[in-house]
């Protein structure tokens, strides 16, 4: 089979999964319909909850591994659709429907290239040595995985397909980056805070207002620099998005909450920026988790100087995946853009598919 053909049938799939509603947490539907397609394509897959994955023919535990990974759930649609955000639509050379570009195309892209180099008797995937390019790295297993609830960060996603998997020494997971490598990502941990005070009644000097406390506490996050910057992810960045306070308009509030959005760096862990905000803010703090945790792999990792070598740039990406979940080294590289992930009419080029095909193939070392 040419890549053309490959292309073709990646296309096909991806329509058939447009055409599967798959809101996180209610993937069951589209998980049958990999399923069904790896089990024709003669793959041994296997399956827990929504979660899919499979091994390569030739798997040996005593080899390196190498995982690729993609979501197999979208986000609900929003409104002001012009297309049938169900339907897939191909006008030109867009191919419109909901998950198309997050992250349906490195999906079936990935599926695509893992089933093209099963049917490899030998497999010798790992990029060229660039300290020593005469001797090639040691030839790789491969697993495919098509994980859920990825859109929400859910424990039923591929933290729980993690521990049922052999050790992974390297993952490529398919988010829409232009096909070029993203090397960091930013970690995400939600703190919900509680200011504390005294009811009283408005129209008296009595009670002490919650709400000016957490007005405190709200400047002080606003104006705080950490100072550790990273070159590719830049600053840790503290952002309030929600306070309620009161029940009626002359009564002192005796509590404010509000809600903080942190994305960290990969110079400090979620664990240490909270420590540190409970040192320095009044209120009560509670992180809901510590778990979605930046990522890094260094510049020097020999599939980023894969990437390198075929003109890519690596850069830091401020958007979150199950990236965050993986303690092993991995990078997001797909096909799309990023900005078209959650939107009206969201699309993908067959064009980005073809070309994804082919350059995961060069980037993992495979004479196609």
């Amino acid at each position: 089979m040419n890549k053309c053909e490959i292309c073709q049938e990646a296309v096909a799939l991806l329509k058939q999964l447009i055409a599967t509603p798959s809101v996180s947490r209610d993937e069951a539907r589209a998980a049958d319909v990999l399923e069904a397609y790896m089990t024709g394509k003669g793959l041994n897959p296997r399956r827990h909850g929504n979660n899919i994955w499979c091994f390569s023919q030739s798997f040996d535990e005593r080899k390196p591994a190498i995982l690729l990974n993609a979501h197999i759930d979208t986000v609900k649609p929003v409104a002001g659709w012009q297309h049938d955000p169900f339907t897939p639509t191909v006008a030109g050379d867009r191919l419109y429907g909901l998950g198309s570009n997050d992250c349906g195309g490195g999906l079936v892209s990935l599926l695509e290239v893992f089933i093209a180099l099963n049917g490899h008797p030998i497999i010798p995937i790992t990029p060229i040595n660039p300290i020593n390019p005469i001797n090639p790295l040691p030839p790789t297993n491969l697993i495919f995985l098509a994980s859920c609830e990825e859109e929400v960060s859910g424990k039923n996603g591929i933290e729980s397909v993690l521990p049922l998997l052999p050790p992974i020494d390297f993952a490529i997971v398919g988010e829409p980056t232009g096909m070029q490598p993203a090397i960091a990502e930013k970690g995400l941990m939600v703190i919900d805070a509680t200011a504390h005070g005294k009811a009283g009644h408005a129209a008296r000097n009595e009670g002490d207002n919650a709400i000016y406390h957490a007005m405190q506490d709200i400047l002080w996050l606003k104006d705080w620099q950490f100072p550790k910057r990273s070159e590719l992810l830049g600053p840790v960045k503290q952002t309030v998005t929600i306070v309620n306070a009161g029940t009626q308009h002359n009564v002192v509030p005796d509590q404010c909450t509000f809600t903080i959005d942190v994305r960290s760096n990969e110079c400090y862990t979620n664990e240490e920026i909270f420590e540190y905000f409970q040192t320095h803010l009044r209120s009560e703090l509670k992180a809901r988790s510590f778990r979605l945790s930046p990522s890094h792999i260094p510049m020097e990792h020999p599939f980023v100087q894969a990437c390198i070598q075929q003109g890519l740039k690596p850069f830091g990406s401020p958007t979150l995946s199950d990236q965050a979940l993986m303690p092993f080294p991995s990078l997001k590289l797909g096909p799309g853009d990023s900005a078209r992930s959650h939107t009206t009419d969201e699309y993908i080029k067959i064009s980005e598919i073809e070309g994804a095909i082919s350059l995961y193939m060069k980037l993992l070392n495979f004479n196609f």
